[in-house]
């Protein structure tokens, strides 16, 4: 229920990673007061954790092409990127001071490269007399009169009875960074709809032989292609003890979980993309007569870890014919038997479903409380599409909450979208 309160409105954020800290900033800078909980001893953990490797914002391909990576996302998604699209997150962090570039592959980074210099940018605009962090402050649900409880880091339990409420909790990979789905059971619990958690962007096993695990794991694939299901994607991946892991999975692999429900699945790599089959052929054929097999695929192109692999894929005796080989080499089948766990995982698929938020990204069955970020249900590859639908889901949650409270949003219509 709306407060009718008249002073300063407070808002509850749950949640310290880009969607919170997102909705943070918009709700702080409209004036009103907003306390961020989180369960960890500092803020944005597995964002800090994220750009370890280089800080991928969003990318820059044109937004329906953008769009489309989202595959089956719900509507509220949808346009809430269309309403902070890329555009605006590349302006939201050059006005936090941290210049931004397009890497070759399309994608954008602040100049950089570090998650650490924008989020201590990002706190310090946060850092103002009406937000206030708590931390080591583990959500514990609702108490009879509606209050959010929280389990204090002093031992004792703290209730708050603010204007709104925003959830961004996340999903539940890289559980030691905050993200747990711990809130699972308490939203089930008044009735919101959640569709189970599953890992994604995550590694997938496959049966090596003993011989190649020892030798190859951690070894990685540069250059690669895998098709699956009619459809290829480019990329890198490394070999693990367990499998195979690396952007070019991330990009089918909504299409490979659900596939798997039904037994192993089996893919087909393509170890030369940049190169044509018939080529491929020619150059095998320069073998010099006492070249070795291997020998013959290094001068190809092949590193070690790839040569390793088509033997796995195609048995320890290649052929030497270079039309066989080449044929081999395009197209290397491998079995996968099953998706790493979710604690494993970059992101997670699943959670709060479409159908139990309205357009604003409030709760049906909770007025006045919000959702963002990765607890909702949603997938996308990695790229800058995680991050950028965290920061938009984020600010369009704060918004939301900003037209409830001001009574943009009638009665009327949430029961309509309520009914729908």
């Amino acid at each position: 229920m709306r407060s009718s309160r008249t002073d300063q409105p407070l808002a509850v954020v749950i949640g310290a990673g880009p969607a919170g800290l997102m909705a943070a900033e918009v709700l702080a800078g409209a004036g009103w007061k907003v306390d961020v909980h989180d369960r960890m001893p500092s803020v944005a953990r597995k964002f800090l954790m994220a750009g370890r490797g280089g800080l991928n914002l969003t990318h820059s391909e044109p937004l329906e092409v953008f769009l489309a990576r989202y595959a089956d996302a719900p509507a509220q998604v949808l346009a809430a990127i269309r309403a902070f699209p890329p555009a605006s997150v590349i302006a939201w962090s050059e006005g936090l001071g941290e210049a931004t570039f397009v890497g070759s592959s399309g994608r954008v980074f602040p100049k950089s490269m570090k998650t650490s210099p924008l989020l201590r940018a990002w706190l310090r605009k946060l850092d103002t007399p009406g937000v206030r962090f708590h931390l080591r402050s583990r959500w514990l649900g609702w108490d009879e009169s509606g209050g959010l409880v929280f389990d204090h880091p002093a031992g004792d339990r703290l209730i708050e009875h603010p204007d709104v409420t925003i959830l961004a909790l996340g999903g539940a990979s890289w559980p030691r960074l905050g993200s747990d789905g711990a809130w699972v059971p308490l939203l089930a619990g008044e009735g919101v709809a959640v569709t189970p958690l599953a890992p994604a962007n995550c590694g997938f096993a496959i049966r090596w032989s003993d011989v190649f695990r020892a030798k190859y794991a951690g070894e990685p694939l540069k250059r690669i292609a895998v098709t699956f299901d009619g459809e290829t994607t480019l990329g890198e991946a490394i070999v693990t003890d367990e499998g195979l892991e690396g952007g070019v999975l991330y990009a089918i692999g909504a299409k490979i979980r659900a596939r798997l429900a039904a037994g192993p699945v089996t893919l087909a790599l393509d170890l030369r993309p940049a190169i044509a089959e018939e080529d491929l052929v020619k150059s095998l054929a320069r073998a010099r007569k006492g070249d070795t097999v291997s020998n013959t695929l290094r001068k190809a192109g092949l590193s070690p870890a790839a040569i390793g692999l088509l033997r796995e894929a195609h048995g320890r005796n290649l052929p030497d014919n270079p039309f066989a080989l080449a044929a081999a080499i395009k197209s290397a089948p491998l079995t996968i038997t099953a998706v790493q766990p979710i604690e494993r995982a970059i992101s997670s698929a699943g959670g709060v479903a479409a159908s139990a938020i309205d357009d604003a990204f409030m709760l049906k069955a909770r007025r006045g409380v919000f959702v963002a970020g990765e607890m909702l249900d949603w997938d996308a590859p990695t790229g800058g599409y995680l991050l950028q639908a965290s920061f938009a889901t984020g600010h369009a949650a704060a918004f939301g909450a900003l037209r409830w409270l001001a009574g943009e949003v009638s009665q009327d219509a949430l029961d309509d979208t309520a009914d729908a």
